[in-house]
């Protein structure tokens, strides 16, 4: 067209589009250039609306960076869990804690058949955010390992790191210097603050001023507002101040019927040893959200961790009735079958989460398993391939080969499972379970001393 006309849009609706498809670096990138026109100051006026404009929407594609989701986020290291400042009950009543994991009645199938770590977690099952940081089964793995929280503290070791987002994003330094910054200001400017909240949570990882910032917008709400009395809740959480935060999300709830916030405060009761009261909460949320997932997830996640399997089993097929796309509900209704003496069953579950595109080593493991004890032999060489093709670490490498020993053992190849348990130490060079059948094997053969 003449002119060029029309050809370039305007720099704010582009980084808005930029922000709307998740290209948050090129978003926050052309912010700053606005921001750095002939108006462009770090505190935005009213009379520049652009500008203002810009600010909210650069500290949103910087948050966006880095944003964890707070619901499931949640490592407990080792740590806090011997230097626990929350414990209530030193000795709980049977099936009511979750440090006593074996106390329940649910009919699971044995810790002989289904092996447990030290601290009682099954050693197999699904992985979820809250699982991952109980991986070191020692206290040596847990010193060496960057996940350590400082001990004496409720804050996480990734929690200390996601403040460090802030170093890396601009040369010049960080975006917004907090310290120059007037609060309660901002606090008058409802839709500025959120944006604000959440970069000081998220990005800057700084909770003592996000806490007062949130005080002093949920007070010009005139405590009217839920949103600021979940995030209140969140910085309680963060600080270990759980009483605090339940009454926060307690009083948001009664302003604001959320599933959000009917999470946080089960997860405040968890980390207070209360499961029972978190399952009571989850059952609330159930009759005023009928059919949500996440509840009936959650339901089903502590069943799981107070070793109540065959509970766990029924809510997760409720899951998948609402949603049958749910990987953790079909991962963990195929291992229940698996350890159930069903391997038909679990390989049906294995092979639906293959059709939904999950591919990974773990699955190709279970596959080559269930395949092996539902005697069906030539998949299972193939699923074990697979398997070490896609193994990311030794340590996951070490499970398969030493996986694949078992099978070898099971078709009486002695040769073969000797050279598999040899192969799992050559990648992981202390997994005893490896040492205890190769001894065995040496013995077979005469080898004593070996």
């Amino acid at each position: 067209p003449a002119g060029g006309m029309g050809l370039e849009p305007e720099p704010l609706f582009q980084a808005w589009s930029y922000f709307r498809r998740r290209k948050f670096r090129q978003c926050s990138d052309l912010c700053s250039q606005l921001l750095e026109g002939p108006h462009g100051e770090q505190e935005p006026d009213s009379e520049y609306s652009v500008f203002q404009a810009a600010w909210s929407l650069k500290t949103r594609a910087l948050t966006e960076m880095v944003y964890v989701d707070e619901i499931d986020m949640d490592q407990e290291e080792i740590a806090e869990m011997v230097l626990d400042e929350n414990a209530i009950a030193q000795v709980a009543r049977p099936g009511t804690s979750l440090k006593l994991p074996g106390t329940s009645q649910g009919g699971g199938p044995s810790p002989a058949v289904r092996p447990v770590t030290q601290s009682g977690r099954p050693i197999t099952g699904f992985v979820r955010p809250s699982t991952q940081s109980g991986r070191p089964g020692t206290m040596e793995q847990a010193i060496n390992t960057p996940l350590t929280a400082r001990p004496i503290t409720s804050a996480s070791g990734r929690y200390i790191r996601l403040g460090t987002a802030s170093m890396i994003t601009n040369p010049d330094g960080p975006f917004i210097n907090l310290s120059r910054l007037n609060l309660a200001k901002y606090a008058q400017k409802p839709k500025l603050a959120k944006a604000l909240f959440e970069y000081i949570f998220h990005h800057e990882n700084d909770i003592k001023n996000a806490l007062h910032l949130a005080a002093l917008a949920t007070e010009h709400a005139q405590f009217k507002d839920w949103w600021w009395k979940v995030q209140i809740g969140k910085c309680y959480y963060r600080l270990g101040l759980y009483r605090e935060a339940e009454k926060q999300f307690k009083s948001a709830l009664k302003q604001q019927d959320m599933v959000d916030t009917i999470l946080y405060l089960a997860k405040v009761y968890l980390r207070l040893d209360q499961p029972v009261t978190a399952l009571n909460l989850f059952k609330q949320g159930l009759d005023r959200f009928p059919g949500e997932v996440t509840l009936i997830c959650g339901i089903a996640r502590i069943h799981e961790e107070m070793n109540n399997i065959s509970s766990s089993a029924e809510y997760y097929k409720d899951v998948l009735k609402q949603d049958n796309t749910h990987v953790e509900a079909i991962a963990c209704i195929g291992s229940n079958h698996f350890y159930s003496d069903q391997p038909e069953i679990a390989l049906r579950f294995y092979r639906r989460l293959l059709q939904m595109g999950v591919y990974n080593c773990q699955l190709f493991n279970n596959l080559g398993l269930c395949c092996f004890y539902a005697q069906q032999y030539d998949m299972t060489l193939s699923s074990f391939e697979r398997a070490l093709f896609l193994a990311e670490n030794e340590e996951e490498t070490a499970d398969v080969w030493y996986n694949l020993g078992h099978v070898a053992v099971g078709i009486g190849d002695l040769n073969l499972a000797y050279q598999c348990f040899k192969l799992t130490l050559v990648n992981n060079n202390d997994y005893a379970e490896a040492y205890n059948n190769l001894a065995v094997l040496e013995m077979r053969k005469g080898h004593i001393e070996q």
